[in-house]
């Protein structure tokens, strides 16, 4: 089922570990090629160790002597890893907009590295001036976005509150974020060759439903990201009234989840009241 994200996985690991003599951001494979769920969480699984949660569930096999619990990289490959990708994200911040994608991808796949530095390291670079306008998209706006939900891996969650607050402040940026959900939940399964796609697709150009059933899985107390993902159900929700009465059991899933974080704390003043309207909109429905 998740064989050709595995090989895709294996692919791009042996690239970055192999290859030490890139000097063009074009010459990498996630230049051009925007990763899904599943592949990243194929790449995760071998860099950290956590089995995918789309991996299916399978007994403990038997084999004869010590074997490993997962794909994880030996340690001098995964610092090897890691200190290549932060040199590729290095090398495409300063190659322009042509280079946003592997910037913002590498970036990503770097906040998986446990090292002490790494939070600071990512800090530093959502620090640093940005080409995007406040509001709206542009490939910064991706960029800001994959900063930002990784460093709640690192316990930092005010950079995506800030993120919610200013980076969906319009129509375009509400689009942009659930067309990305749509591509990276698997909804929209067409491949992607840069991150345009966001704000070139309809905002409807995908089934609503599938994806309000990928959110839904998604609000769960405790995710670093748990501010944008309730976000993206109040965005979803709004924009396509009366997807609720849809499904009477994803409604009562729904339902269940909000009120568990509702008893729950961790999350922002706004992802709050969000939650707040979406718990509203459930008792209208039923």
């Amino acid at each position: 089922m998740l064989l050709d994200q595995a090989l895709d996985a294996d692919s791009i690991i042996n690239f970055v570990v192999n290859d030490q003599a890139i000097q063009r951001a074009d010459d990498h494979p996630l230049a051009s090629w925007v990763l899904t769920r599943d592949t990243t969480h194929m790449l995760a699984w071998a860099l950290t160790g956590n089995a995918p949660a789309s991996l299916p569930a399978t007994g403990k096999v038997q084999r004869r002597g010590p074997s490993p619990s997962s794909p994880q990289l030996p340690r001098d490959e995964l610092g090897a890893f890691f200190s290549q990708m932060r040199r590729v994200a290095e090398l495409a911040h300063w190659s322009g907009d042509e280079a946003a994608l592997l910037r913002r991808q590498a970036l990503y796949l770097c906040s998986y590295d446990t090292s002490p530095d790494t939070a600071a390291w990512l800090a530093e670079i959502r620090r640093r001036p940005q080409r995007a306008r406040a509001q709206g998209w542009s490939p910064d706006w991706a960029d800001a976005r994959s900063v930002a939900t990784s460093l709640t891996r690192h316990g930092d969650n005010g950079a995506l509150a800030a993120f919610v607050a200013t980076g969906m402040g319009d129509e375009i940026g509400e689009a942009a974020n659930l067309n990305y959900w749509a591509y990276w939940l698997g909804t929209d399964s067409f491949p992607k060759a840069d991150d345009h796609f966001m704000v070139a697709a309809p905002a409807q150009s995908w089934d609503a439903l599938a994806l309000l059933r990928g959110l839904t899985d998604r609000l769960k107390p405790g995710i670093g990201a748990i501010d944008l993902n309730i976000h993206s159900v109040w965005a979803l929700l709004a924009l396509r009234r009366g997807l609720l009465a849809a499904d009477p059991d994803l409604s009562r899933n729904l339902q269940a989840r909000v009120t568990a974080l509702l008893d729950s704390t961790g999350i922002s003043a706004q992802a709050r009241q969000e939650l707040v309207s979406v718990h509203y909109g459930l008792r209208l429905s039923t």
